[in-house]
């Protein structure tokens, strides 16, 4: 399964552009989301993904992000595998780490 990604500053465009088309899905702890997170995120830690998989909407481009990319795109291979559109989901190249580095050089890091 290839998983789609997005960078940081598509997203950023896409956020300008029209943020009710786009979930945006936080799948770090809650300690990490502590330190940072992009305004408008939904949290849903990565270990309660199942638990609450009906609080993500299968109607609008689901954008997954974590620390560096690995959780989200192990989220977005599990939310495909659980009949998500595969052309609606996207990981968040680089993670917020990323997005710190090229869109909030104000955020913090860790």
């Amino acid at each position: 399964m290839n998983i789609q990604e997005i960078t940081s500053k598509e997203l950023a465009d896409k956020l300008k552009a029209d943020t009710n088309d786009i979930f945006l899905l936080d799948v770090r702890e809650d300690n990490e989301v502590d330190i940072c997170s992009i305004d408008g995120a939904n949290h849903i830690a990565m270990s309660h993904i199942p638990l609450y998989l009906d609080r993500i909407p299968d109607d609008k481009i689901i954008v997954i992000y974590c620390h560096h990319g690995i959780r989200s795109v192990n989220v977005a291979s599990f939310l495909i595998y659980n009949g998500f559109d595969e052309h609606l989901i996207y990981s968040l190249k680089q993670g917020i780490d990323g997005w710190a580095l090229t869109i909030d050089n104000t955020m913090n890091r860790y």
